[in-house]
């Protein structure tokens, strides 16, 4: 014979899955809703849908991680 306990805690290890996907079925479609009303893309600050988006970006990037290194070498080589 099973003890009151063991039977409890049994049936919860039994119902919690259920109770999970429940939950998760019950949050799914909200956490899929992350676009604005106006559309995809209309938060940003800038376009991204221009002719030269992509040369604008690379030279953004590239400028800010390499300033870091050049003001590094800079105050290096300053003190020579």
């Amino acid at each position: 014979m099973i003890s009151g306990t063991i039977r409890r805690s049994l049936l919860a290890v039994r119902q919690t899955p259920l109770a999970v996907a429940r939950r998760n079925l019950h949050a799914t479609p909200r956490r899929l809703d992350y676009h604005y009303p106006e559309g995809p893309r209309t938060n940003l600050p800038f376009n991204p849908l221009t002719r030269f988006f992509w040369l604008r970006y690379v030279a953004f990037c590239t400028v800010g991680f390499g300033l870091p290194f050049a003001i590094a070498v800079y105050q290096l080589k300053k003190n020579q």
